[in-house]
C-alpha cells in the first residue's frame, strides 16, 4: 500500500492499536462490568445471564422481535453492527463472538490485543448446556446458569410426558430445499417433540438438499417450515404449491416454526420442541 491510502490505513491502525491498548491495561474485575456481544446468539445469552447494567452494546439484530428472543430487554442497550471501532469505542472488559460471523472485527481485535471469546454452534441439548455454562463462567454468573438449565430440563421433562406411543415421521424444509439431518440441533428437537426427522433417516448430515418427490417417497406426515413475520417470500415455502405437496396434502400436515425459535440454542428451544407438541397434539 503506498501513497495517501497507506498514510491513512498506517492511523487507522496506530489508532486501533491505541484504543485496544488503554483497554487492555485497564484492571480486569472478576465479574465484567462491560461486555460487548458481537453475535445474535451470545447477544441471547449475555442479555438472559448477565446484569442489564453490565452489557454495554449487542447486536442490532437483537433489537428485532421478528428474528430474535430478547428484543425488549436488548433495546434497552446499544446496538452494534460488528464494527471494531465500535468494539472499541464501549471500552469493554469482555467481548463474546460466534465462530462464524464478524471475522474481519475478531481478526483485528486479536492484533490490537482485545481478542473476543468465541461460542460455537451448539449440535444436541449436551452442547446447549456446557456453552450456557460456558457463558455463565465468563459473567461470573454460575448460578443464574445453572438455575437457567434447571428449568430448560424440567420443562423437558413435563414435555416427555406428552410424547405420542407412534411418532410421527418428519421433515424439515429450509429455504432453498435444505433438509436438517443428523448432527444437528434441529434433529434433536424433532426428537424431542416425539417425531421421526427423515432427513436423518435418509443419511443426510446437518444440511443437505432434498427432492421434494423423496417427501413422497418417505411417507412424511408432517412438514416443517421456517416462519419469519413480514419476510421475504421463500422458496422453501414456494414448495407449498408443487403438485407433488397438492397430492399429499389429505394424509400431510403442514407445520410453520417461527425461525426465532430454533436459531439460537437457550431456552427457546423448549419453546420451538413445545410448540411443535401442542400443535401436533390433535393430529395424532
Amino acid at each position: 500500500m503506498r501513497g495517501p491510502r497507506a498514510g491513512l490505513g498506517r492511523r487507522l491502525l496506530a489508532a486501533l492499536l491505541a484504543a485496544g491498548f488503554a483497554c487492555a491495561v485497564a484492571p480486569a474485575a472478576a465479574r465484567p462490568a462491560r461486555i460487548v456481544s458481537l453475535n445474535m446468539c451470545t447477544d441471547e445469552l449475555v442479555l438472559r445471564l448477565a446484569d442489564p447494567g453490565a452489557i454495554a452494546s449487542v447486536t442490532w439484530l437483537s433489537q428485532d422481535p421478528r428474528n430474535a428472543n430478547m428484543a425488549e430487554l436488548a433495546r434497552r442497550v446499544p446496538a452494534n453492527q460488528g464494527l471494531v471501532e465500535q468494539v472499541l469505542a464501549a471500552r469493554p472488559d469482555l467481548v463474546v463472538a460466534g465462530s462464524y460471523t464478524t471475522r474481519a472485527t475478531v481478526s483485528l481485535l486479536r492484533r490490537v490485543g482485545r481478542p473476543a471469546h468465541e461460542f460455537g454452534v451448539p449440535r444436541n441439548l449436551a452442547e446447549m448446556r456446557a456453552q450456557i455454562r460456558e457463558m455463565a463462567a465468563l459473567l461470573d454468573e454460575e448460578a443464574r446458569g445453572e438455575a437457567l438449565i434447571a428449568g430448560i430440563d424440567a420443562r423437558l421433562d413435563a414435555l416427555e410426558a406428552r410424547r405420542p406411543a407412534r411418532p410421527l415421521r418428519a421433515i424439515v424444509l429450509r429455504p432453498n430445499g435444505f433438509a436438517v439431518g443428523r448432527g444437528s440441533l434441529v434433529d434433536e428437537i424433532l426428537t424431542r417433540a416425539g417425531l421421526v426427522n427423515i432427513a436423518a433417516e435418509l443419511g443426510i448430515e446437518s444440511y443437505g438438499q432434498i427432492a421434494l418427490e423423496t417427501v413422497a417417497l418417505a411417507r412424511a406426515e408432517v412438514l416443517i417450515l421456517n416462519d419469519t413475520p413480514d419476510g421475504p417470500p421463500s422458496l422453501a415455502h414456494e414448495v407449498l404449491h408443487h403438485p407433488v405437496i397438492a397430492r399429499l396434502s389429505d394424509r400431510l400436515r403442514l407445520v410453520t416454526l417461527p425461525s426465532r425459535l430454533w436459531t439460537c440454542a437457550g431456552p427457546s428451544v423448549v419453546d420451538a420442541i413445545e410448540h411443535l407438541v401442542e400443535t401436533l397434539e390433535p393430529a395424532r
